[in-house]
């Protein structure tokens, strides 16, 4: 471990030299792809100095604890600070072997989530569009910017499927854990009996797709159009506005028409269609990687039942760490951080685990 930080705090030196040079800085492409590295090693080079420096300070202590010509108290105080450096030294290793884990390439992009109403009927639909009001909450107390892709809703206040881009540095990393199914218990409005009733919700979070990451041959595209349509049937559009595209190898199919201009509809179908294939992709290749090994969280399977929201107990529970939390109301309202936190230490710990075991 102490060979790579020693690598990289060298490679660090080196990058902060680089993007100084005037040669570098005039090639704004290579200047700004040197930038994003020496930030991206900032914390960890930080982290390791901080390291250093707590364990030249503890050698520090140590001379004076054994040298016999100082007094009583110097020696005490000495002793003191050996016991807090020892502390936090342990805690700066834990840090470091952290940072030194192999980073999710999409972490730092924004996210497209897709929200489906599951089994319970109108309930389902009314709990998706809550989960929507959750996610877009989050995303504003984060400063993060939200913009609706689709939407196709039920007629009583719920949504069949909402599609929608989140837009903010580490938002993958931060809602790729949101995929799965969501389980809703509650007394519905229209149940007189009070009885309490159970539905579901299906998340999917996909990191948007660059066009240089991820190209589709447009050939494999069949493109349609069609009139766009509000819930009930009403007209929205005069015009056929509404695209449909279709994925022939895979038969995957988008449609949107949130939009006027059949040329927005047609860019944010194709949007959404890159980030589904791509994350297919993804997915087979950790198949073909770990095929009977799941990690603790996140492992993708959008059937698994992640978490339960419980109304008539005003509980939260997360299926993957066993956690509770008790604060339903300002959970709905977007703050969500509590749970997410713990499920990124749960991921870090599984992975660090999974390294020391190589």
């Amino acid at each position: 471990m102490f060979d790579k930080l020693e690598f990289l705090e060298e490679k660090h030196i080196d990058l902060s030299k680089k993007i100084s040079d005037p040669d570098v800085i005039n090639n704004q492409g290579l200047w700004q792809k040197l930038v994003k590295e020496h930030a991206e090693l900032e914390p960890i080079v930080e982290k390791y100095k901080e390291y250093k420096m707590s364990k030249q300070g503890l050698a520090d202590a140590k001379e004076v604890l054994y040298d016999k010509s100082a007094d009583d108290e110097l020696r005490e105080l000495a002793k003191m600070e050996m016991d807090d450096l020892e502390e936090k030294i342990t805690n700066l290793e834990e840090e470091l072997k952290v940072l030194l884990l192999p980073k999710d390439p999409n972490d730092d992009k924004n996210v497209i989530v897709e929200i489906r109403a599951g089994a319970g009927g109108d309930e389902a639909g009314l709990f998706a569009a809550e989960l929507f009001r959750m996610y877009t909450r989050y995303a504003e107390n984060n400063g993060w910017k939200t913009e609706l892709m689709s939407l196709n809703e039920t007629g009583v206040g719920g949504y069949k499927e909402v599609i929608f881009l989140i837009r903010g540095k580490g938002a993958y990393s931060r809602l790729k854990y949101e995929s799965g199914a969501h389980r809703v218990q509650r007394i519905p409005a229209t149940e007189s009996g009070g009885r309490i009733h159970t539905s579901t919700a299906t998340v999917a979070v996909l990191p948007e797709v660059e066009d240089v990451e991820f190209e589709i041959n447009p050939n494999d595209l069949r493109i349609d159009v069609f009139r766009s349509s509000g819930s009930g049937g009403q007209s929205v559009n005069t015009t056929d506005s509404a695209v449909r595209v279709t994925h022939l190898p895979t038969n995957m199919v988008v449609s949107c028409q949130d939009e006027k201009s059949q040329h927005k509809n047609k860019e944010k179908a194709i949007k959404i269609l890159k980030a589904r294939l791509l994350d297919l992709k993804v997915r087979e290749q950790q198949a073909e990687i770990a095929e009977n090994r799941k990690s603790q969280v996140g492992t993708g399977d959008r059937s698994e039942r992640i978490r339960t929201y419980n109304f008539p107990q005003g509980r939260i529970t997360d299926h993957r760490i066993n956690m509770t939390i008790y604060k339903l109301d300002s959970f709905m309202e977007g703050e969500i951080s509590e749970m997410l936190e713990a499920l990124i230490t749960s991921d870090q710990a599984e992975k660090l685990k999974q390294v020391e075991n190589q």
